[in-house]
């Protein structure tokens, strides 16, 4: 709608300004020493709803961080929208390759620089600017309840009570996410399912103390080698991975659905030139892309023990500890994966090392239906902003709490994500395009205008 882009147009650096001074707060939820910042960020988030033209908004406490609602009902006859995203950040170590502050947004080729800026204050935040710009100009399709979390990196521990006790207030027809990337903006594209993910550490422990490597080295297990080893051993000679039973639930695509992943737009030389590998590695007989979106896979995501400051000291540790991670795919059960390896981990530990096993969080794999009325009006959405039909993918990352929506809410998910692959989320120097951010502002009312037209109405609101 045209007045829709002209309000947008006449209130884009503020629009910009605004999420810059959501990025300057250290809402980072996994470290304690930040908790009053995440509590800041809460409040924040708040008023940017109240000042868009919620209805209500507030911040409702958890036994962990708050989460903040709100809504702007138009009509019960309407169809109702709500949209999720998470206001918490991860870590922004190590801090040294950061090339500017994490939390110290700078604009530099069009991208702003910031831990956040991608995942997900921006894309979270798109929403909200969306929403005032259809409040502002009294042209709303869609009843509209916004659920924004403190927890989702680390594994939104306290959202499964909230929905459950909340189940009358958060009744919708849909939840609406970006929290999710595209191929590119000349070849747009929505996700329509994601991998599950099962989280776990691992401890081994030989002797009782840290020893001399000398006077003991070739005599004692050492559970950093033995470590290594067993972690070597999750994965064969085609990189298939040797947990019994991993593969069991595992849905295989037909041909034509693998034709279809691998048609999407991708280059193997520029994938590889912009991480500067030398070639790729995976699964034997899939491409990239089937690796990083129908195949399950389980990879190490931190080991540490012994000696690892500045100079040499000659010990041989006491104990070795590793972060691992596992993708899952339709239809694998997080719990029955996380049982899996543990029962396989401890049984292939020699009796010279004791180990522990411990299951952090984890989520389903979801699957969005392509012809559902909620993707087509994402699609539809995308064609109208984008000039081209949008892309169906699967994507290789995790929202658990999708899974946890359909379960606890009974709704279906659609994934309309604006991120790129290359924004550098969880790792320095994160970044999220300033077109992107303003592309997504543009698009989210077209959703809900198609929205509501699939429900009968004409997809117009106050």
């Amino acid at each position: 709608m045209s007045s829709w882009n002209e309000y947008s147009t006449e209130n884009k650096d503020r629009f910009l300004e605004e999420l810059l001074g959501l990025l300057r707060i250290p809402s980072v939820s996994a470290d304690s020493k930040y908790k009053e910042d995440v509590a800041r960020c809460a409040e924040a988030v708040k008023e940017h709803l109240l000042k868009a033209g919620c209805d209500t908004a507030e911040v409702c406490p958890t036994a962990g961080h708050p989460i903040v609602y709100g809504e702007k009902i138009v009509d019960a006859k309407l169809p109702t929208v709500l949209v999720y995203g998470h206001y918490d950040v991860q870590p922004a170590d190590p801090l040294e390759l950061w090339h500017s502050g994490p939390f110290e947004p700078v604009i530099k080729d069009g991208k702003i620089y910031a831990r956040g800026a991608c995942d997900d204050k921006g894309q979270m935040f798109m929403h909200i600017k969306a929403l005032e710009t259809m409040v502002k100009t009294g042209n709303v399709p869609c009843n509209v309840k916004v659920m924004i979390e403190g927890e989702e990196e680390v594994g939104s521990v306290n959202l499964g009570k909230f929905l459950q006790d909340n189940k009358e207030r958060l009744k919708a027809d849909i939840v609406l996410v970006s929290d999710t990337s595209m191929i590119s903006m000349e070849h747009p594209s929505i996700e329509s399912g994601l991998r599950g993910l099962s989280y776990m550490e691992v401890e081994v422990t030989g002797p009782n103390r840290d020893l001399h490597s000398g006077v003991y080295g070739g005599a004692v297990a050492n559970p950093a080698t033995i470590l290594c080893k067993l972690i070597a051993s999750m994965h064969d000679e085609n990189n298939h991975i040797t947990v019994p039973g991993f593969y069991n639930k595992v849905q295989e695509l037909s041909a034509a659905e693998r034709k279809a992943i691998n048609d999407a737009p991708f280059d193997l030389d520029e994938y590889k030139k912009d991480l500067q590998v030398g070639d790729v590695w995976g699964e034997k007989d899939y491409t990239t892309l089937e690796r990083t979106g129908i195949r399950p896979t389980l990879e190490v995501n931190g080991i540490w023990g012994g000696y690892t400051g500045e100079g040499a000291k000659t010990v041989l540790p006491s104990k070795a500890y590793a972060k691992i991670s596992m993708r899952l795919v339709p239809h694998q059960v997080s719990d029955e994966i996380s049982g899996l390896f543990a029962k396989h981990f401890e049984s292939i530990a020699p009796a010279s090392v004791k180990v522990k096993v411990t299951a952090h969080h984890g989520g389903e794999p979801v699957v969005t239906p392509t012809d559902s009325p909620a993707y087509q009006a994402a699609a539809k959405a995308i064609k109208t902003t984008f000039g081209k039909d949008p892309i169906p993918t699967r994507g290789g990352g995790s929202i658990p709490i999708i899974a946890l929506f359909e379960r606890t809410l009974g709704l279906k998910t659609v994934l309309l994500g604006f991120g790129l692959d290359n924004d550098n989320i969880h790792s320095p120097n994160e970044k999220y395009d300033v077109a992107n951010y303003f592309k997504g502002i543009e698009t989210i009312p077209y959703f809900h205008k198609y929205f509501a037209e699939s429900f009968g109405g004409n997809g117009m609101g106050i």
